[in-house]
């Protein structure tokens, strides 16, 4: 999003997205990270913010933080679609990646 472009998304919805998927997803935001956030060497990864554009992770790679911008497939405005968008990215990751997805239900 450009400067201009105010975030859809409040503070407390990106905190609570960014503390469930970092404390109960933190294998999908690695593999993100690689996958789709060029960061093949990513050795952890966390979420950190997100917008109607995409979602942000921090990927450790050679012991350093290196901040990730994954764009979601479009522009959304809609905190359900935020799940959406993430399965998404997960499934897109694990094809890049040509690693096996979980099913729709695990998520």
């Amino acid at each position: 999003m450009s400067e201009a472009t105010v975030n859809p998304f409040g503070a407390d919805a990106i905190t609570a997205v960014c503390k469930h998927m970092n404390d109960d997803h933190p294998e999908d935001c690695l593999l993100i990270s690689r996958g789709l956030g060029g960061q093949p060497d990513a050795t952890s990864a966390t979420m950190t913010g997100l917008d109607g554009d995409a979602a942000y992770y921090s990927a450790i790679v050679a012991g350093q933080p290196i901040a990730v911008r994954v764009p979601w497939s479009r522009s959304i405005t809609e905190r359900r679609d935020v799940r959406i968008e993430v399965v998404t990215q997960y499934n897109e990751a694990c094809k890049a990646l040509g690693l096996p997805a979980r099913g729709e239900g695990e998520h």
